[in-house]
């Protein structure tokens, strides 16, 4: 189901300030511009702009090195300044990531800016009911319950409890359900395990999970996708000026993410260039915070126990995924490690879209017997251990030349 082409209207300028992505924040952001005279030059180079732009960059810091996505503490955004500084960072941010021209950078800060949001928007009540109609079609509540069962009569009791706990329990359209739960990770997102009441999902209370925490779980996605897709429409009209003047952050924010890959390739302390091209782009991917596919994380847990990785390296490679837990990620690695999983073929990493090589991109891959990652790994390490081997070899051939006399022939 699309989003809602006519979102409600927002005009709280905290608000706004606060979720500068909503398509609400569009025109007051235009306004507060030209009532401050603030233009691409000023915020590019002017001094005006420079608190902004130091948030800017604490933004795409966090979006790269923060497991919880961009820091919510900023500036304080009850004052006209503190609300500038964020919205405008927020477009300064934009703008450098746009500038990268990297597509993997642009969904990581699309990510960690959506994460954030999450955050905020599970403890806003009373902003979450109009920006969940600003993305989902298909919402409604109902005020939250308390079931207590009375034996005297063998019913349930259901008893308002606004005293103890204000709140609500919101339900979703099946068919935006069904759009948005393929990203998100977790059995409680699958449509099997959820209550379906004529074309209508309850996100119900759990005890440490609340409806409103669902719902913004659910909303992070369609945030996420908004941001991606409008940044990458701005990336096309980046101009080579602008990228020549963005270029030291856009330099920052890259070294960022090539450190944070390499930090989780060197976590195992094994030589990664044994490893088949799958494998690496399925910890670069994650280490970057792209969302990989179920497959996917199944097939790296399954090859990291294969090869004797510790688990905790193991679970460490997803610590830049963005729906990350420590506890549930440990937990399912343990899994795969006692059961002894083994890891997919190339056949089915191709089906599902885990295969990053094409016909001559791997002279290895080429190779008509090559049909699992493990053989890659077994024949890259025969090729070296002959290499080593002649290597060796030559080595004592040219000590043991050097060791002989020398003679000098007499005239």
């Amino acid at each position: 189901m699309p989003v809602p082409r006519e979102p409600p209207s927002l005009n709280d300028e905290v608000t706004l300030s606060r979720y500068p992505f909503l398509p609400q924040a569009a025109e007051w952001i235009r306004n507060m511009a030209q009532k401050h005279e603030i233009n691409l030059e000023e915020l590019l180079d002017g001094e005006w702009m420079e608190k902004a732009r130091q948030r800017a960059r604490i933004r795409l810091i966090d979006s790269v090195q923060s497991k919880e996505g961009v820091e919510v503490v900023g500036g304080d955004i009850h004052t006209e300044e503190g609300r500038l500084i964020e919205a405008f960072s927020f477009y300064y941010a934009r703008l450098v990531v746009c500038a990268s021209e990297d597509e993997r950078l642009i969904a990581r800060w699309s990510q960690a800016e959506a994460a954030r949001a999450e955050q905020i928007l599970a403890k806003d009540d009373n902003n979450l009911e109009s920006i969940a109609k600003t993305y989902i079609t298909g919402i409604k509540f109902e005020d939250k319950k308390d079931e207590s069962y009375d034996f005297s009569t063998g019913s349930m009791a259901m008893q308002n409890v606004k005293q103890k706990k204000e709140g609500k329990v919101w339900k979703i359209n099946l068919v935006d359900f069904i759009e948005i739960c393929p990203k998100i990770t977790g059995s409680r997102w699958r449509l099997a395990n959820n209550d379906i009441q004529d074309g209508w999902i309850t996100l119900f209370e759990e005890q440490q999970y609340t409806s409103s925490e669902k719902l913004s779980r659910l909303l992070r996605e369609r945030i996420k996708a908004s941001i991606e897709t409008e940044a990458l429409e701005k990336m096309a009209e980046v101009t080579t000026d602008l990228a020549i003047r963005l270029a030291e952050p856009v330099g920052m924010v890259r070294n960022l993410m090539a450190n944070k890959a390499s930090e989780a390739i060197a976590l195992v302390g094994a030589d990664e260039s044994d490893w088949p091209p799958c494998m690496i782009t399925v910890v670069s991917d994650l280490a970057k915070g792209v969302n990989v596919n179920h497959f996917g994380r199944v097939f790296l847990g399954a090859m990291a126990a294969t090869l004797a990785i510790p688990r905790e390296s193991c679970v460490n490679f997803f610590s830049g995924a963005p729906d990350f837990s420590e506890g549930t990620t440990t937990y399912q690695v343990n899994h795969l490690y006692d059961n002894a999983y083994t890891p997919a073929k190339c056949s089915s990493l191709k089906v599902n879209h885990n295969c990053p090589v094409l016909p001559g991109d791997d002279r290895l891959c080429d190779q008509p017997w090559l049909d699992h990652p493990l053989k890659y790994i077994r024949a890259t390490q025969r090729w070296k251990a002959k290499n080593k081997a002649a290597e060796e070899k030559f080595e004592a051939e040219v000590s043991k030349d050097d060791s002989k006399p020398v003679t000098v022939e007499k005239d």
